[in-house]
């Protein structure tokens, strides 16, 4: 763990590290490239190949890559009841929220009178990556796939990597097809990504790719960004709490070890304004940690992407906040409704004592899917709307162009495209 103090002589050094914009790096950046170069090249062949690589996984053909339905069938079967329903609860109140969520048509008249309005429509293909390995994210067939669902596309194509012998989680196929999904492929990584932009002889091509993933698969997303849509660029897991002394010290610690579980590559964060609420954060964070199962990332992530900050004052932390741009904020203060408003770059906010961010992961209703890195600066975590395609509409009549044509031909002039003012005033002179 690595304290930061107001107190200390290099406390604005320590914080300028902590705001964040989201870059690649450089040898990420190169590996990705040279995947996307092979998928490109070879297709089929490439994902074969990559499949053994990195999973450890021998595929006969192309066609092995995607999932049966005797496979979906025994995964029906293999799954108890209690895992049923729980991903039974979750998908309810993620399709609930994205319903409520979804942006309709709407037509007006603008002040010449002219028609206007936008139509809403579902892509026709998606593409979305959900992880797996070691902790198969059964949860983010929810927030994903469930959103495409209730958007109404047709074709919702999944990609999640292999186990050790070629299958894949039972309770996240379960979970996959119970929430929409139309085509399940066993391909991770960035070649997943690759596979679903370019297309190859056994995928056909996607319109927008979905999803988290690790730094490889958020990479692959930026650069595969032109030649399909991306949502956003959600990589490991993170969470900062910012809290006074009205919070508790067992909770704080809970919800940043809840989120160190999921890899060394996460990264937990405490900022408060109470010295006694720090050093107890310090011993609860050790004292749960020894019980907690995924002892791995848990210590790596303890000693070398954990930092606590105690400040001057709570305001103080708003700003680290706003700098650090958080998947997961935890707010547990006093003064929640002057702070709550002053919050810009948060993921997600979970408000109080009583809100561990691990309900949002898996049940609240909003997605999981959350910007990661610092790209909180820039996008906003997963919504149905993102499944939607928004074209505008314009329709005139005889009136509204007599009235719109003097205005069109002025910016015209003043442009130098006269060509733009004659086709609005030869309808009027006509």
């Amino acid at each position: 763990m690595r304290l930061v103090s107001y107190q200390q002589k290099n406390y604005r050094t320590a914080l300028r590290a902590l705001d964040r914009r989201a870059q690649p790096l450089a040898r990420v950046e190169q590996t990705v490239s040279a995947i996307i170069a092979e998928v490109r090249d070879r297709g089929d062949a490439a994902l074969l190949a990559l499949a053994e690589k990195f999973d450890g996984v021998k595929f006969k053909n192309g066609a092995a890559l995607r999932v049966t339905a005797a496979e979906l069938d025994a995964a029906d079967r293999a799954v108890d009841t209690a895992t049923r329903r729980a991903i039974t609860a979750s998908r309810k109140n993620v399709a609930d929220f994205a319903r409520r969520s979804l942006r309709h048509n709407w037509m007006g008249t603008n002040a010449q009178g002219a028609e206007v309005g936008e139509v809403y429509q579902p892509f026709e293909r998606v593409g979305i990556y959900v992880p797996g390995g070691t902790a198969p994210l059964v949860s983010s067939a929810n927030m994903t796939v469930a959103l495409a669902k209730a958007a109404g596309c047709p074709e919702i194509v999944v990609c999640t990597p292999p186990q050790r012998d070629g299958s894949v989680n039972p309770a996240l196929l379960h979970a996959l097809r119970a929430a929409g999904a139309t085509e399940i492929l066993k391909i991770g990584g960035a070649q997943a990504i690759a596979a679903l932009a370019l297309g190859t002889k056994t995928i056909a091509p996607v319109v927008k790719v979905y999803g988290p993933g690790n730094a490889y698969v958020v990479e692959a997303k930026r650069q595969m960004f032109g030649l399909v849509a991306v949502d956003l660029l959600p990589g490991p897991s993170e969470i900062v709490v910012l809290a006074d002394d009205s919070a508790r010290p067992d909770f704080i610690a809970a919800d940043l070890l809840a989120q160190a579980e999921h890899g060394g590559d996460s990264e937990i964060g405490f900022i408060t304004d109470s010295p006694a609420l720090i050093d107890a954060v310090r011993r609860e964070i050790e004292t749960q940690a020894a019980r907690l199962s995924r002892q791995g990332p848990l210590r790596q992530v303890i000693e070398e992407r954990c930092w606590l900050v105690l400040v001057e004052k709570i305001d103080d932390g708003v700003e680290i906040v706003n700098a650090f741009a958080p998947e997961h904020l935890s707010l547990v203060t006093r003064r929640e409704k002057q702070l709550l408003p002053r919050i810009r770059t948060a993921g997600a906010i979970f408000c109080g004592n009583w809100s561990p961010v691990a309900v949002g992961d898996f049940l609240a209703g909003p997605s999981h899917e959350l910007p990661t890195g610092g790209a909180g600066k820039s996008f906003p975590g997963l919504t149905v709307d993102q499944f939607q395609r928004r074209t505008s509409i314009v329709r005139l009549d005889r009136a509204a162009i007599a009235k719109s044509a003097p205005i069109v031909e002025a910016f015209a002039k003043v442009e130098g495209l006269d060509a733009h003012g004659n086709s609005a005033s030869i309808r009027v002179r006509g």
